[in-house]
């Protein structure tokens, strides 16, 4: 009966440490995915850059210069020609007067030109020169010529206005995605976000599945649980505590969805514009802790580490000496704290409390700071979204957390209960 539950141990063991390979790596690679997809969608992109407002009014402008006809405006137009025909003959007036006084002939000119010209005389033609105007920009050839002197002069003015913008990131991007422009390396990269998310979650319900199984087989055992499967439980508890310090554990997002309005008849529209993002594992955090200038982070990144990973792995360690006794280690003072006395300072429970809280937190902070953001007006739509979630990492960390309460008592059927009381 044991060989076969030993041959079931040791399979369960091989798959989850090939489980646990294919989540990490996976998991690895999504972490780097969404962080180019936070990188290309970041805000300073798209809603704070102006080349991207450029861009968008430049079409619109565009547009309505393409659209443009002047019948049905007759009633608008002509007043303005009116005045702008008005001011031009005062002003062609003004310099041909300045212009005579100045000289003997230009005086005599001037006086003729009072004698038989009159201005008001002109001024009266003023609405029919505005009718001839307008039939003659109704003409295509007209039309064409004064969009094409219109489109030109916004192409002028918008290639004065720009930003310099460091797109070096973005580029980089693009080319290890192998797509040439930003929208299709958004889609892209979102696709390839949401699957190996699917899959890596699905690695780590197999794999906490199996976990799980194992020590409920364990559990019912009425005998001594045998060396070789008492291994096989210490190695589970190893796999689940390195995917879950080597994944990560929370996803830190705040994002506007979309922001879109109304502008000459055309939509105007901002999309998952990220202002926030962070991803990291326990290890990702301790790496940036330790490197940081101040003393008093690099104090804090040890000791998550130390009672989180690595008092963890020193009971794990000391589990199995004691199992064995070699030596004589169920009577070592180091080997009976870290199996019978190290589970309130390992603290792994007091972290996966932290991680949750931060999560509600985090969850609570971003979405009440976000509903401000709605804007009840009907002329602008504001969506904003919250995307913190828990990660694979999180679970699997949990899963070491509650297995490893159990894996203690597995060591009680070890010994006689004499001993039992002895070493405890």
């Amino acid at each position: 009966m044991r060989k076969p539950k030993f041959i079931l141990f040791a399979v369960v063991l091989l798959i989850s440490m090939f489980l646990g390979q294919q989540i990490i790596s996976l998991s690895m690679a999504n972490q780097v995915r969404k962080q180019d997809y936070s990188e290309i969608n970041n805000i300073k992109y798209g809603l704070f850059s102006i080349n991207q407002w450029k861009e968008q009014l430049s079409n619109i402008i565009n547009s309505e210069i393409t659209e443009l006809d002047v019948r049905g405006s007759e009633k608008k137009l002509k007043p303005l020609l009116e005045a702008q025909l008005n001011q031009l003959i005062d002003g062609v007036d003004q310099k041909m007067r300045e212009k005579n006084k100045k000289t003997f002939k230009g005086k005599f000119k001037q006086a003729f030109v009072n004698t038989f010209v009159d201005m008001k005389d002109i001024k009266e033609g003023i609405p029919q020169y505005a009718d001839a105007i307008i039939k003659l920009m109704e003409k295509p050839k007209s039309k064409k010529n004064l969009k094409g002197i219109l489109l030109d002069k916004v192409e002028e003015y918008f290639d004065k206005t720009f930003e310099k913008q460091d797109m070096t990131q973005v580029n980089l991007i693009m080319q290890k995605m192998g797509t040439t422009d930003l929208g299709s390396t958004k889609v892209k990269i979102d696709q390839e976000i949401a699957e190996a998310q699917k899959h890596i979650f699905l690695l780590t319900w197999i794999l906490l599945g199996l976990a799980t199984f194992i020590f409920v087989v364990a559990g019912f055992s009425k005998d001594n649980l045998p060396s070789g499967q008492y291994i096989v439980l210490v190695a589970i508890l190893f796999v689940l505590l390195i995917c879950g310090v080597m994944t990560p554990m929370i996803d830190l997002e705040a994002k506007i969805s979309e922001m879109s309005f109304v502008l000459f008849d055309h939509p105007v529209k901002f999309l998952n514009q990220i202002l926030y993002f962070q991803t990291k594992s326990v290890l990702d955090v301790f790496w940036i802790m330790i490197t940081h200038a101040d003393i008093q982070m690099k104090a804090v990144g040890i000791l998550m580490v130390l009672f989180s990973v690595v008092f963890p792995i020193l009971k794990l360690l000391s589990s199995v000496g004691y199992y064995y006794n070699h030596w004589n280690a169920r009577k070592n003072k180091w080997v009976q704290f870290f199996v019978l006395k190290s589970g309130k300072w390992s603290m792994t429970d007091v972290m996966i409390i932290a991680i949750f809280m931060a999560y509600i937190g985090f969850n609570g902070i971003i979405s009440s700071q976000f509903g401000k953001l709605h804007s009840g007006e009907e002329e602008i739509v504001l969506l904003t979204t919250n995307g913190t979630s828990l990660q694979p990492g999180f679970y699997l960390f949990l899963g070491y957390t509650i297995l490893a309460l159990f894996l203690s008592e597995f060591l009680t059927k070890t010994q006689p209960a004499s001993e039992v009381t002895k070493t405890t």
